[in-house]
């Protein structure tokens, strides 16, 4: 699923492709995506489009031209003057923006914006599992909180000045899915996040954060009283700014134009890494981790190491045929058990000869004409 990272790079991939570009006609919905709704720009009017991004929602923004393209000033009466469109994306599981000719649009372009230069070129929003949604609206989502790579200090006092809200209760790990405080977080972040602040995943969120507050209330009190402060590591939320920022400088294309993620598994240090334990979370998501699991940990589960190689994409899917050594081991237990993922093989079921199915019917005519 994308994450922050991945928005902003398909944000400033917008910007890039369609700098110094003119749109006009149609914006073209797919009949597949009936959950989305239309989108209508005024047919005569030329537009330009830019992109914003903010945690897991992009924006585009629509505005009309002063001109036609040529230079010749559009009448007032077009109705073209100061035209604005935004329209909100969240991508799913899947989403993202591509460009190209028209002729290799992809198949699973849901809405698509044309040039009006030729040859035609469309700005397209793809996505293959159409989880992704899209609304014209001015506004970020209310449910979501601030973004933690640019809004850094709105996304640390919102978390720390609502520790007492009944959702701190939870483990640490299931709390960082939630939208509303940790914006653009998902599985791989939150994984690489917690490994690199060497935590457990299932300590309950308010005791790791509200240690946060009471330190920056005594690094406040020694600033004012004129005193320094020790420069010291990293800490929880600032990890959460900073470890994004590692990904969207990586050189990899999100768009999937070229498929090169060679960058993205060698920063990973945790996520889906074949020496680390993994666990589902009471929200039935994976999470990935080194040492202990914590107190909060969902009951009767038990952690797996997966001995994987050479994983080859995001997915880390490997071949369906290599069997796949799985250690299991009980989270309070000392017993280690070690199952082969080769499927078993089906018994197969004994047919009746001909024969055998020929005497049978005979024998029931015979008895039923005794029986007469």
């Amino acid at each position: 699923m994308p994450e922050g990272p991945e928005l902003y790079k398909n944000s400033q991939f917008v910007n890039k492709v369609c700098k110094g570009l003119v749109f006009s006609g149609k914006i073209v919905k797919s009949a597949v995506s009936t959950k989305n709704p239309d989108v209508s720009f005024p047919a005569m009017c030329d537009y330009c489009i830019t992109s914003e991004s903010r945690g897991k929602e992009t924006a585009l923004i629509l505005t009309s031209l002063g001109s036609d393209g040529n230079g010749k000033q559009i009448k007032q009466e077009n109705d073209c003057e100061k035209q604005r469109l935004r329209i909100l994306f969240r991508f799913g599981m899947s989403g993202k923006f591509t460009f190209g000719a028209v002729k290799d649009m992809h198949k699973h372009a849901h809405l698509n914006f044309f040039t009006k230069e030729k040859p035609v070129m469309v700005l397209s929003f793809v996505d293959v599992r159409r989880f992704g949604r899209w609304e014209v609206t001015d506004e970020w989502s209310n449910n979501r909180g601030p973004d933690p790579m640019f809004e850094y200090q709105e996304f640390r006092s919102n978390i720390l000045d609502n520790l007492q809200e009944t959702v701190f209760n939870k483990p640490l790990c299931e709390v960082m899915h939630n939208q509303k405080y940790f914006n653009g977080i998902g599985n791989y972040l939150r994984a690489e996040i917690i490994f690199r602040a060497a935590v457990p995943p299932f300590s309950s969120a308010r005791s790791v954060l509200e240690k946060l507050k009471v330190n920056e209330e005594e690094s406040m009190s020694k600033v004012s009283k004129g005193k320094k402060c020790k420069v010291k590591h990293p800490d929880f939320l600032e990890l959460c700014n900073l470890v994004p920022k590692e990904v969207i400088n990586l050189p990899y294309d999100p768009t999937g134009n070229y498929s090169d993620y060679s960058a993205f598994l060698e920063w990973r240090q945790c996520y889906y890494k074949p020496e680390m334990r993994n666990i589902v979370d009471h929200d039935g998501r994976t999470i990935w981790f080194k040492g202990e699991a914590g107190p909060l940990v969902p009951k009767g589960k038990c952690f797996s190491v997966f001995l994987l190689k050479d994983a080859k994409s995001r997915g880390m899917r490997t071949s369906k045929k290599r069997k796949t050594e799985k250690v299991k081991k009980e989270i309070n237990g000392d017993e280690e058990t070690k199952a082969d993922h080769a499927p078993p093989k089906k018994k197969k079921k004994k047919t009746p000869s001909k024969a055998t199915v020929k005497k049978g019917k005979s024998s029931q005519r015979n008895r039923y004409r005794s029986a007469l």
